[in-house]
């Protein structure tokens, strides 16, 4: 599993939102590593937590009700994103509900694709044994690996 992993940007809880979501989206990644100021892992931070923060619970419990309002409201409960920190979006998981999704180094691809669909998490950090970080596996290059495997067991 090793060759999966990737650098992945870290950022710290205090971090603004706004500036954890601006990095996902120039390096086209699904998600972030949070760390603490020791480097060591606090959580991950994707997009759909951070949609998840600022959608009313009400709506995403019932989608349907998204219909409901304009556009120009909507825009609002996004705009809701600016001023928060880092720590404000992060997975219910950090707060007690389940852990985030984190794999060791010698970890096999199987357990890095456990540890995602255990937690909906699009990346799984990858931790040394004395907490720090060293990279994340991401959705992404599992279904690299995926499709590589699919080529080379129907090739000619």
């Amino acid at each position: 599993m090793r060759e999966l992993v990737d650098e992945v940007p870290v950022v710290g809880p205090d971090d603004p939102v706004l500036d954890a979501v601006r990095t996902m989206w120039r390096r086209r990644v699904p998600g972030l590593v949070v760390v603490d100021g020791q480097g060591h892992l606090m959580s991950v931070l994707s997009v759909t937590e951070v949609l998840r923060s600022v959608v009313p619970s009400y709506v995403g419990e019932d989608a349907l009700l998204a219909r409901v309002i304009d556009e120009g409201h909507a825009d609002d409960f996004l705009a809701e994103c600016a001023g928060r920190k880092v720590r404000d979006c992060l997975p219910r998981g950090h707060r007690g509900h389940r852990g985030p999704a984190a794999v060791s180094p010698d970890a096999t691809v199987l357990e890095a694709a456990a540890s995602m669909t255990s937690t909906g998490c699009p990346l799984a950090a990858v931790v040394a044994d004395d907490g720090r970080v060293l990279g994340a596996v991401s959705w992404y290059a599992l279904l690299d690996r995926l499709l590589t495997n699919d080529q080379r067991r129907t090739a000619p």
